[in-house]
């Protein structure tokens, strides 16, 4: 037992996230908040309407206010990540911590955000139109809609 305690983590997984093919997103939401965070495709079937994916986000920084339209398995591998979903009654906030695990129908419209250490998080999800997640306006509307081919093309516009 001792040989495994000496192993670092890098070795244990025999993952290294520097070399993946990362695309960055980068704005300010409609409050002003800063839209910091990068996605890399690890696999993809497009005719399954499958694909998954790493999201990382830098320290207290969010993503696009979006809806997700497929099923949505996700995984928290780093940090402190948080879920703020909105309704006509309540906003809900969630803290998900390493090791949290979701598995959400479409239809899920929410922000997230990074705690002050940033987080990573694991993606798999099932789209069989291909569509992903829409990211809207404070209104709801839709601005974009994020795609499989989108993703592994690397182009989110």
């Amino acid at each position: 037992m001792a040989a495994v305690e000496e192993l670092t983590s890098e070795f244990v997984s025999g993952f290294d996230t520097d070399k993946l093919d990362w695309i960055h997103l980068e704005g300010r939401t409609q409050s002003a908040d800063l839209i910091d965070y990068w996605i890399a495709v690890l696999g993809a079937r497009p005719e399954d309407g499958r694909i998954d994916f790493l999201a990382k986000w830098e320290p207290n920084a969010y993503c696009h206010y979006h809806r997700h339209v497929g099923q949505t398995t996700s995984i928290v591998l780093e940090g402190e990540h948080h879920i703020v979903e909105e309704s006509a009654t309540e906003t809900i906030h969630k803290t998900r911590t390493v090791g949290h695990y979701a598995c959400n129908p479409p239809g899920d419209v929410h922000m997230e955000y990074a705690g002050p250490e940033g987080s990573v998080l694991f993606f798999s999800m099932y789209a069989p139109d291909g569509n992903l997640f829409e990211v809207l306006d404070q209104d709801n509307n839709v601005l974009a809609v994020a795609t499989i081919e989108k993703l592994i093309e690397g182009n989110l516009t």
